[in-house]
């Protein structure tokens, strides 16, 4: 049985799991670094009968897939992977097992937007380097008690931001498709719509999971409607934000700044132009990084493994 497991960027997944529990038929094959494209990635993965998928990091379109002659079993870490043909698996008679995180795992992501946040209103970054070249208080920090935050997005996440919001003395309001006046006032926000929280808010908080329903909620109308004093903080997924028009925005002054931790190619390019932004603060992904959320990812994924090479597939994501 050979195995790959992609990505593992911090080269922790043989150590945060006994993969030798699978016994000596299994052989596995970690790639640290992400796989060039086209026939080259073909050619690397098309020994393998299973492989471990670092959430999106790789995507799994039906071309792919198909080129695969060997796979039988694709693991996901999480339980949810738009970047995996789930119909091309299901063709193939290729099965799709999930592998959960940390039943505590969304406090990473929130800790991350906070992080953010505090960046963009303190000038963290900025005062940062100054420092570096010797200079001494280059601009004025902003307050966070008394300012609105506006969080799209009331699930855990979503909630567990809210409360820290509350924590720092901030109005927090929220808003997504399904959101009720209640569930919002039991995490201490208040439900508004989706143009009010955009154009009243200080800082908004994106914490909807994407879909074709969800992708590009954050469009030109939003973000010209924002306050352009107001900072955006996207540690969802790319694709609720109009990229494009979110460069627009930054590049003329018409928004204050962002913080992203999400892109529509990953890893971001080294040209890509955000980077050369001077009001953004940008981090590689981070969100759902993190020591326990990664041990229970490749424990789950061992123990996907070990099911489906019994014949009881467990986490089964494209039942037949």
């Amino acid at each position: 049985m050979q195995i790959a497991i992609l990505d593992d960027y911090h080269g922790v997944a043989e150590r945060y799991a006994d993969w030798s529990t699978l016994g000596p038929q299994a052989r596995v094959q970690v790639f640290r670094d992400p796989l060039p494209a086209g026939a080259a990635r073909v050619e690397a993965l098309r020994d393998f009968d299973v492989i471990v998928a670092m959430r999106e990091r790789m995507a799994f379109p039906a071309e792919l897939i198909d080129a695969l002659p060997n796979l039988r079993l694709l693991v996901t870490t999480g339980m949810r992977n738009n970047a995996i043909d789930t119909e091309a698996c299901t063709r193939r008679g290729i099965v799709l097992c999930g592998a959960p995180g940390s039943e505590d795992g969304h406090n990473a992501t929130a800790e991350l937007a906070w992080a953010l946040i505090l960046a963009l209103f303190k000038r963290i970054p900025i005062e940062h380097d100054n420092m570096r070249r010797g200079l001494w208080q280059t601009g004025m920090p902003l307050l966070l008690s008394g300012r609105r935050l506006g969080v799209v997005g009331l699930g855990k996440l979503g909630s567990a931001v809210a409360r820290v919001g509350n924590a720092f003395g901030m109005d927090v309001v929220a808003w997504s498709p399904n959101l009720t006046a209640e569930h919002a006032a039991e995490v201490g926000a208040r439900r508004v719509d989706k143009r009010e929280l955009f154009a009243t808010s200080d800082v908004v908080s994106l914490h909807l999971v994407l879909s074709a329903r969800s992708r590009h909620t954050v469009d030109a109308e939003m973000l010209a409607a924002m306050k352009p004093t107001a900072f955006l903080v996207n540690t969802s997924r790319s694709g609720l934000v109009d990229h494009e028009a979110l460069l627009d925005a930054l590049r003329k002054g018409r928004l204050a700044g962002a913080g992203l931790d999400v892109f529509e190619a990953e890893p971001l390019s080294p040209t890509d132009p955000v980077r050369a932004l001077d009001n953004v603060v940008l981090t590689p992904h981070l969100g759902y990084v993190s020591q326990p959320n990664f041990e229970a990812f490749y424990r789950n994924a061992v123990e996907a493994i070990a099911a489906w090479a019994a014949g009881k597939p467990i986490r089964v994501l494209n039942p037949a």
